[in-house]
């Protein structure tokens, strides 16, 4: 895992130089801290540079790559699975490979075939190709996102990065997107393509972009299509359970190929302990476990987490965060991630991947992406419930998921979603809380700012970037919210801020078994009641790994990895911290809140009850993570 960069600057103006390719590199440090390259044509319209983290081909794998005849020049971020077998092939077509890599295969497979190598290829990856016979740069995501990818248009020149902080450091100007920032405030996320960063956009996951000349396109090689093969499955349920775990096993036992120790995240849920129990059964050596533990003893899961080890036999570190430790840490999670937070797991999962570092460890296998591939959310369940008649569940539903309240599940006040019911004829559960966590934000947003999006739909924006009748019509509900909160929730907050964010910061790869294509593929296309039977959710996984968990895990509902609101368990400290934060100057500063409103609401905060108070807290985590990112970047 590392970091990319790459700059174009067509027709021969403001030609590529080493220092702003040496720039960016020292912005990018932390993805990659063992080795750094860069790479200008000889026109010096095109340059590449890769800050490395080296864990395959430790000794040669050294970026960029150039094909033998130099036509050809790459830079990958992330990992290529199968791809000793792959190479194997190419090798023996008549490639030569220079490298141990497995990013050297990318290389050779556009070579082989063009812009649809993507389609050979199974990983993360955030992939850029100067093409010098053809004039032309090609860059590309991999299908779920889990490797980021942004680029800007500047000054008549492109300017690509795994993050924006190295675009900003090769002279694209760090400004805020006031419409990016309202459509945030909203709903939580921005568009899929935007980011924060005004002149930013990041490559959509599942896309490839290419760039000639003038022209920048982007185009579609991937998408979810859930739902779209149950009917043709007739597998019994034995088969469909015993090829969840064969498929799962598989994507495990690539995710542990590395020429360096591979350790695991752990909490008391269902998604890391499959993969910690599938990873003991592939190695002969323990996985050593890295698992947050809480101070409030409701959001602890060690205990859970420590019975998990032991049973699979593995080693297990506990990672110990206080409350004070949620809001101290905040600024740099912030500035790593680039966005913004809804709780403090995102400073613990800093904290966890500092911790995974300083005990020696470059990868992690992680359990993300479970909950998308197999319908695990409260939320759909609530979705399903809805369409089915079982209404009298939601109530149940909503009291035993309290961590789920207004991040996953509506609590209060919500903003319109008419748009929402207009193009989709029911509303998600998800988009209902992202509603009320709006109507929280925009009650607190200065008038000014408010008025110039008076008119402005942010629900009615987001549902217009995707294709409703190919990827929406015509599925059940859950597979509708499942693709929206995919595109959304998933790449742009899990996986990108959570995940690679907090990972890269402290230069650890993270690693996703379950958002292999191939078992997501499987997986998708089983009945819905394989996920979701009953009242049960990840039902067919459940009873895949049955045997390799403990009964704890096995009979537990679905907890999202949240950590204890500040706002409704401060301690003295932590409280101290939220304050001197939102009334500072640099708070003031920025041009969305109305800072006498979050001040008013603050001093509030003793007079309300617990779940009011942690009702609120993703919106004083957004206002709290708005202001380190107005502070770190100087926007």
């Amino acid at each position: 895992m590392c970091g990319v960069i790459a700059k174009y600057a067509p027709g021969g103006y403001n030609k590529v130089s080493t220092q702003e390719l040496a720039a960016a590199l020292k912005s990018l440090n932390h993805r990659g801290p063992d080795s750094n390259g860069q790479w200008i044509s000889p026109s010096a319209e095109a340059g590449l540079a890769h800050a490395r983290l080296s864990i395959i081909g430790l000794n040669n794998g050294a970026q960029p790559i150039s094909s033998a005849d130099g036509q050809i020049q790459i830079v990958v971020n992330g990992e290529l699975y199968d791809f000793e077998r792959i190479r194997e092939e190419l090798r023996g077509r008549g490639h030569k490979f220079a490298t141990e890599s497995d990013s050297e295969i990318a290389l050779h497979l556009y070579r082989e075939y063009g812009v649809d190598c993507l389609q050979h290829l199974r990983g993360e990856f955030a992939i850029i190709i100067w093409d010098e016979r053809a004039k032309r740069l090609f860059a590309a995501r991999d299908r779920f996102g889990i490797k980021p990818l942004v680029y800007a248009q500047h000054n008549g020149q492109l300017f690509l990065a795994s993050e924006a902080k190295a675009l900003f450091a090769m002279g694209v100007p760090a400004q805020w997107d006031e419409e990016s920032f309202f459509q945030a405030a909203s709903m939580q996320y921005t568009l899929p393509n935007r980011t924060l960063f005004k002149g930013v956009n990041q490559l959509e996951p599942g896309k490839y972009l290419l760039a000639q000349e003038q022209s920048v396109q982007t185009f579609t090689y991937w998408d979810m299509n859930y739902g779209q093969g149950e009917s043709a499955c007739k597998l019994s349920e034995k088969e469909m359970i015993e090829g969840c775990r064969e498929q799962l096993e598989e994507a495990v036992r690539f995710r542990m190929r590395a020429d360096i120790p591979v350790c695991a995240h752990l909490s008391g849920g269902l998604d890391s302990s499959a993969v910690v129990a599938l990873a003991m059964r592939v190695t002969n050596n323990p996985v050593k476990c890295f698992s947050v533990s809480f101070e409030e003893e409701s959001y602890d899961e060690r205990e859970l987490a420590g019975e998990m080890a032991k049973k699979a036999g593995a080693e297990f570190h506990p990672v110990r965060v206080s409350q004070a430790d949620l809001i101290a840490h905040l600024s740099d999670a912030v500035y790593y991630s680039e966005g913004l937070a809804v709780n403090g797991h995102l400073t613990a999962k800093y904290i966890l991947n500092k911790e995974i570092r300083k005990n020696g460890y470059k990868v992690a296998l992680t359990g993300e992406g479970s909950d998308e591939v197999l319908a695990g959310y409260a939320h759909l369940r609530s979705d399903l419930f809805k369409t089915d008649g079982r209404e009298h569940l939601l109530a149940d539903l909503h009291a035993s998921n309290k961590a789920s309240q207004g991040i996953m599940l509506m609590h209060g006040q919500s903003l319109t979603l008419k748009a929402v019911e207009d193009k989709l004829g029911y509303v998600p559960g998800f988009l209902e809380a992202k509603g009320s966590l709006g109507h929280k934000m925009c009650a607190l947003l200065n008038e000014g700012y408010a008025n110039n999006y008076a008119s402005y739909d942010a629900y009615d924006r987001f549902l217009s970037c995707f294709d409703i009748d190919g990827q929406l019509a015509k599925r059940s509900h859950v597979y509708q919210s499942l693709y929206l909160w995919t595109k959304s929730a998933l790449a742009n907050y899990i996986l990108k801020t959570l995940g690679d964010g907090m990972e890269m910061a402290n230069s650890v790869e993270g690693r996703l078994p379950f958002l292999d294509h191939h078992f997501f593929e499987y997986i998708r296309d089983l009945p819905l009641s394989m996920k979701i039977n009953g009242t049960t959710e990840k039902y067919v996984l459940k009873e895949a790994l049955k045997p390799f968990i403990t009964e704890t895990i096995y009979k537990r509902q679905k907890h999202p990895f949240v950590a204890p609101p500040v706002s409704a368990f401060a301690t003295e400290s932590a409280r101290q911290l939220l304050n001197d934060s939102l009334r500072s100057k640099s708070f003031g500063q920025m041009p969305f809140f109305d800072q006498k409103k979050v001040i008013g609401l603050l001093e509030n905060l003793p007079n309300l009850s617990e779940g009011e108070r942690a009702a609120l807290d993703p919106a004083f985590m957004m206002m709290v993570s708005a202001n380190c990112l107005q502070s770190r970047f100087n926007l």
